[in-house]
């Protein structure tokens, strides 16, 4: 099972891959949510699923389960998903002007995972073409691969180092991140406005590079050390998180520019929404 996000019109679908079955599930609440744009999708989606059972689309409850993926606070928590088969389906008993948008899309991304089995590149431009659509510079999109690559290279130690868990991942990644920022992964999202969206979507330059080196860091230290386990790779992640909090700190000194900002690339009329929200 692979975690990723996927993009309809700037709007972020939660989606879990199953090489097994090569077969696309998407969170229901997140496709829900753009169709209908209400502000409680998870309540529309209760009383919806209650209709289709009492219709008798038991097939459909049945095709329909509960998959670990990125929450807003940024655990993983089961939520309902389903397959491009079933997600039409109840697509098709939503009113709504994106309808036939969100079919469309939900038969492209299946052409395009065919696609990217056998051109991996098709994938980074795929990202590519996102990241441009949120109005990053190619200077920007070049810093966030790179960046990726580092964080991939950490991710890949820890799997190889007894760490298993996807909640371990993100408590390392969040000492990492505490430890250069000063700010809990949470709290720099907060800061920015965000909710769902990817923190490093809307980092800045300066941030990403920064999170790059506390990363690479903590990989390093963790290598030299032959860190195993969370207690061992804890001290690590703190070591390097460390590093790159030092460098951020003479950084901040010499230039007279803070690095953690509150800027983000959301479009306006989102930002207009999530302030009255509030």
């Amino acid at each position: 099972m692979k975690n990723e996000i996927k993009l309809f019109e700037q709007n972020k679908i939660r989606s879990v891959y199953d090489e097994e079955k090569d077969l696309w599930y998407f969170s229901i609440v997140d496709i829900i949510a753009i169709l209908t744009e209400s502000e409680r999708p998870r309540k529309y989606w209760s009383d919806l699923k209650k209709k289709l059972v009492n219709e008798g689309y038991i097939e459909v409850s049945e095709k329909i389960g509960q998959l670990k993926m990125l929450a807003p606070d940024g655990k993983m928590r089961e939520t309902d998903a389903t397959d491009a088969e079933t997600m039409l389906r109840i697509v098709q008993s939503v009113p709504s002007p994106k309808a036939e948008p969100i079919k469309q899309w939900l038969a492209r991304v299946g052409y395009e995972r065919i696609k990217e089995t056998t051109d991996p590149a098709l994938s980074l431009n795929r990202a590519r073409e996102n990241w441009q659509k949120l109005g990053h510079s190619d200077k920007w999109i070049q810093q966030r691969m790179m960046g990726q690559e580092t964080r991939n290279k950490l991710t890949d130690y820890w799997k190889d180092h007894e760490i298993t868990k996807d909640e371990e991942y993100a408590i390392l990644t969040n000492i990492i991140h505490q430890e250069w920022s000063g700010l809990s992964v949470k709290e720099h999202k907060q800061l920015k406005g965000l909710k769902s969206q990817n923190l490093r979507d809307h980092m800045s330059e300066a941030e990403l590079i920064f999170t790059a080196l506390a990363e690479l860091s903590t990989r390093q230290v963790a290598e030299n050390n032959n860190a195993r386990g969370m207690n061992e790779n804890k001290k690590a992640a703190k070591i390097g998180g460390n590093i790159s909090k030092r460098a951020k700190e003479d950084f901040e000194q010499r230039t007279g520019h803070k690095v953690v900002t509150g800027e983000n690339y959301l479009p306006k009329n989102t930002q207009k929404k999530q302030i009255k929200a509030e």
